[in-house]
């Protein structure tokens, strides 16, 4: 399996890691049987990252992965995100030291374990210096109880005050052949620090599968619902984009995931993407990308086949948005 590490001196892992925020009903429907075999072929098929969050269905994920994964736990890398609280309005910031303390110990006893390999604050509270945050991360640290500190949704700015605190191991945020505002600013600085980037949606919410179309209907609950990008005006922009990728693709004798997820670890091997996936047969579809070699002039066509300003419309409602560091 090809293999990476987190930040200079973390543990060999797999290029690909397994994003599980669907598994507990993100995007519709939840089918935690197929979830849970999915988590396991993916561990069998040699993927280590498993990444959650203790708000992904109110820490319904966490307890998923927890259960299943923990007659395996020296084989995986543990992954999860906190600092955002459900609110009626949405999701809100909540970094406060004590609020990190606090879910902290609530995530170590879903996940079955007694330490989270990477700990990431999910989103920056404006109330709360980061540097305050970050310190109490590295407390958690300093008593075995995290292994290492990541960010998201982070600006460059953000991510040099934070790494005076401590050294930060990766930023988690979305990335994608039709999302690279982070390629500006944030990426170099990354890589001068030597930390990795784990890349989010990398198959831009499913939409760059070619799975969505303009006639699909979201099921209750799906985040995609609410979002401009999948809507409206702005989804039938962005079908042009995925039906070119899908042209692509069958040149090459792939599926348009298959490319998409080639292209981002085409980027470099401190790339990690982590593509969602409650089903095995998308996890293996995912999994045939680590083989396929994009050349240059492959390369070049997709960059042309995608605008210069990526997909058309918001990524996030309003609300959303404003909860990104920028």
């Amino acid at each position: 399996m090809h293999s990476t590490t987190i930040g200079p001196d973390g543990p060999d892992m797999c290029r690909l890691g397994l994003g599980c925020m669907s598994m507990t009903g993100s995007y519709g429907t939840a089918d935690l049987h197929e979830a849970t075999a999915t988590v396991l072929e993916a561990l069998d098929s040699g993927v280590t990252m498993f990444d959650t969050g203790d708000f992904y269905g109110d820490g319904a994920n966490e307890e998923l992965l927890g259960q299943t994964l923990a007659p395996y736990r020296d084989r995986v890398v543990l992954a999860t995100k906190t600092g955002v609280r459900r609110t009626v309005e949405g999701l809100a910031p909540a970094g406060s030291p004590a609020d990190l303390r606090r879910a902290c110990e609530a995530s170590l006893r879903r996940l079955r374990t007694d330490h989270i390999d990477l700990y990431y604050l999910a989103r920056i509270d404006p109330a709360v210096p980061v540097e305050e945050s970050v310190g109490a991360l590295a407390d958690l640290v300093a008593q075995g109880k995290v292994g290492r500190i990541g960010l998201s949704e982070v600006s460059a700015d953000t991510l040099r005050r934070a790494h005076t605190i401590h050294p930060i191991s990766a930023v988690q945020t979305e990335y994608s052949l039709w999302e690279r505002h982070v390629e500006n600013d944030v990426l170099p600085v990354l890589r001068s620090l030597g930390a990795t980037l784990v890349a989010y949606s990398p198959l831009g919410r499913g939409l760059l599968t070619g799975a969505v179309r303009a006639t699909t209907r979201y099921e209750p609950g799906d985040f995609r619902a609410t979002a401009p990008r999948y809507n409206g005006d702005d989804l039938t922009a962005n079908l042009a984009i995925v039906d070119a990728i899908a042209r692509l693709a069958t040149a090459k004798g792939a599926t348009p995931a298959q490319v998409a997820l080639a292209w981002l670890l085409a980027r470099g091997s401190d790339v990690i993407p982590i593509p969602g996936s409650s089903r095995r047969p998308h996890l293996r579809d995912n999994l045939a990308a680590l083989d396929l070699h994009l050349t240059a002039i492959d390369l070049d066509d997709i960059d042309s086949a995608v605008p210069d300003t990526g997909a058309q419309g918001a990524r996030y409602s309003d609300h959303g948005i404003a909860l990104i560091d920028r």
